[in-house]
């Protein structure tokens, strides 16, 4: 072997072994219970700071920063109801270091828009975590307690009321919109931009109702500032009991209510989701962000990733069924 040959095979192995070395680093970074995670997770959330999405990430995210005893860094990527940061995650690498905390838009969005992602084959469901249920309220000045008074309202004089909405396809419209297809009435719509402002118009008698966010609209029904005449959700919230259900109280079969999860892009490798899933799973369980949720008005709902999948496509069937009713077109 002369010298020039030693030297090639020399080099040959030591591309081999870089090569064994970051295969090796790759694969414990992939696997749940050795090296991953080996750095700071992002958890992308498509709306502004401050809303009841946002809130909830952060809550779950310093859960799992604690547990995983990695940073888990929000990052409000707002805009495009909610289109923005999606697509932000869509285009990620799979390697479970980007994630994304979504809500109800992001089951509506594909019958409103033309997206630049696929709502189902571009993202691996991690869990559900959440759900908070719209709140039918009213500014007091409206001579309607209950839900059957309002609907008789509407009747007698269908243009004396209007709702707020945070805009054409906002939750709060498509709610609103819901409410009168089932209750046979024809509530008009004043849209402002955002939910926000929505909200504020009806405390302020703009707008005569919204049907707002359960962690947003508290403070104003606590102060009197507006009146709440039931929740959209399936069964009576565990912090207002005393409020009825829409469904109980007059519109059978009427549920409107933000679902809450986390997603990661796909192809992402089952062993880190599994792991994510157990981890949020840790952190929702434990008592105190039961009473945390309770306060918000918010009902932790925990999955599997195969059972959020499942809640996404029936949300992504129900809400486009509003949207196609409606004819709404938002491109």
């Amino acid at each position: 072997m002369n010298m020039l040959t030693g030297l090639r095979q020399c080099a040959v192995a030591a591309i081999l072994a870089c090569v064994a070395v970051a295969a090796q680093a790759q694969t414990a970074s992939a696997i749940p219970g050795q090296a991953y995670p080996v750095k700071p997770l992002r958890l992308v959330v498509p709306f502004a700071p401050g809303g009841g999405t946002d809130v909830i990430a952060r809550y779950a995210a310093a859960g799992m920063t604690e547990s995983m005893n990695r940073q888990v860094v929000v990052d409000n990527r707002g805009g495009a109801n909610g289109i923005i940061g999606t697509e932000i995650v869509a285009r990620a690498p799979a390697d479970g270091y980007t994630l994304l905390f979504v809500s109800s838009p992001h089951s509506v969005n594909p019958s409103l828009y033309k997206l630049n992602y696929d709502t189902l084959r571009d993202f691996a469901p991690v869990s559900m975590v959440a759900t908070s249920p719209y709140v039918l309220v009213v500014n007091p000045a409206v001579a309607a307690r209950t839900v059957k008074e309002l609907i008789a309202l509407a009747k007698k004089d269908p243009d004396r009321l209007a709702y707020g909405s945070g805009g054409t396809g906002s939750s709060a419209h498509l709610a609103a919109e819901l409410f009168n297809q089932m209750a046979g009435v024809k509530i008009r719509e004043i849209p402002y931009k955002g939910a926000g402002p929505a909200l504020l118009a009806t405390v302020a008698g703009e707008s005569a109702l919204v049907f707002g966010n359960a962690l947003t609209v508290k403070p104003h029904i606590h102060s009197g500032r507006l009146r709440a005449l039931g929740t959209a959700s399936a069964k009576r919230s565990a912090s207002a009991p005393e409020l009825p259900t829409i469904a109980e109280a007059g519109v059978p079969g009427y549920r409107a209510e933000a679902v809450l999860g986390m997603l990661a892009p796909a192809r992402t490798p089952r062993a880190i989701i599994d792991r994510l899933n157990a981890e949020v799973h840790k952190t929702m369980r434990t008592q105190a962000a039961v009473d945390a949720m309770a306060r918000l008005g918010v009902q932790i709902e925990l999955t599997t990733p195969q059972e959020f999948g499942r809640v996404i496509e029936s949300e992504m069937a129900r809400w486009g069924k509003v949207v196609r009713a409606l004819n709404l077109k938002v491109r």
